[in-house]
């Protein structure tokens, strides 16, 4: 039996216009901070993964600024942290592109690749990315389970493999066996506003993923 053709993925361009509000909210930030990347985030990581991050999309001073999921703000220091210790990345956080971490066995995705006002895309804007979200998810050839960190992220991962989302309901640390193989563990969003209001701590952040690892091992 011969085997599947790869799936071919081509990521939105630099100033993709999709969106218009998020397009429009671009251009201001580029005026505004011309030193800033203010263009889609690309995935970082390990392209040959077992583990996928889902995130929601770009911060205003993390990703947006960085060009780099989870770089810059709050919710990057927790995520890389845990990441470090569970064996998923190697080397020192220090909040910069350039800082020399390496995922390994794991790749960050953002469900939608453009910063939003006020960190909340519209449902049509969601939709619109998940052409890029559900098409590079396809081309990962070694996925075994996504986490998806808050609800966002849960219900772009079902719309991207077409399942219906009252079967899947979110939860933190709620783990759904999809169609297809894959395993999808929630996890509520790394936020500072989730840490600091107490919705998240760093123990249940953990806990999350000694699920994913237990399942990994099994």
């Amino acid at each position: 039996m011969s085997k599947p053709e790869p799936v071919t993925f081509q990521p939105p361009d630099a100033d993709c216009r999709l969106c218009p509000r998020l397009a429009e909210f671009r251009d201001e930030q580029r005026t505004a901070h011309p030193d800033w990347f203010n263009a889609p985030v690309p995935a970082f990581g390990d392209r040959n993964c077992q583990v996928l991050i889902a995130g929601l999309a770009p911060g205003m001073r993390g990703a947006n600024r960085t060009g780099r999921p989870f770089t810059g703000d709050y919710a990057g220091d927790l995520l890389y942290a845990t990441l470090t210790k569970f064996g998923l990345a190697e080397g020192r956080y220090q909040a910069r592109p350039d800082d020399g971490l390496e995922l390994k066995n794991c790749l960050i995705l953002n469900a939608v690749r453009c910063l939003p006002p006020q960190n909340k895309p519209t449902p049509a804007e969601i939709k619109q990315c998940n052409i890029y979200f559900a098409g590079e998810i396809a081309t990962l050839p070694r996925l075994k389970c996504i986490l998806a960190l808050g609800r966002i992220a849960h219900e772009a991962i079902l719309t991207g493999e077409g399942l219906v989302r009252a079967r899947y309901p979110f939860g933190h640390n709620a783990r759904h066996d999809l169609p297809g193989g894959l395993v999808m563990f929630n996890s509520y969003h790394c936020s500072r506003y989730n840490t600091n209001t107490g919705r998240l701590t760093e123990k249940m952040f953990e806990q999350v993923f000694e699920q994913i690892a237990a399942y990994l091992d099994g």
